[in-house]
């Protein structure tokens, strides 16, 4: 089952280690204003943990490389949707005619 999400906040981790094995984290919420998940980026050399979804909430990992084409996403698409499926987060649009433009 998929979630819109309606808001998004985002959270930078200083230090060379960042905070909990990530670099950065994206939290999403849902039209009710509840957290539906987490996007969190890992630079290279950094442990990434599986993504997993746990009381509802999703946690998807990404590498930091990432993160400007998922601000991208959340500030110029949509609806925009999370999910969880086949052991992994998914971050999504729905369907757009081409050539739609902004």
């Amino acid at each position: 089952m998929s979630t819109e999400i309606k808001n998004y906040h985002v959270l930078f981790y200083g230090g060379p280690e960042g905070y909990q094995t990530n670099r950065a984290q994206i939290a999403l919420y849902g039209s009710d204003g509840k957290t539906k998940g987490y996007v969190r980026f890992n630079d290279p050399g950094m442990q990434y943990e599986n993504d997993y979804e746990s009381s509802g909430i999703i946690r998807m990992h990404l590498p930091s490389a990432m993160f400007e084409n998922v601000i991208d996403v959340l500030r110029n698409e949509k609806p925009v949707y999370l999910y969880f499926a086949q052991g992994r987060g998914f971050l999504s649009t729905s369907k757009e005619p081409i050539g739609e433009g902004e």
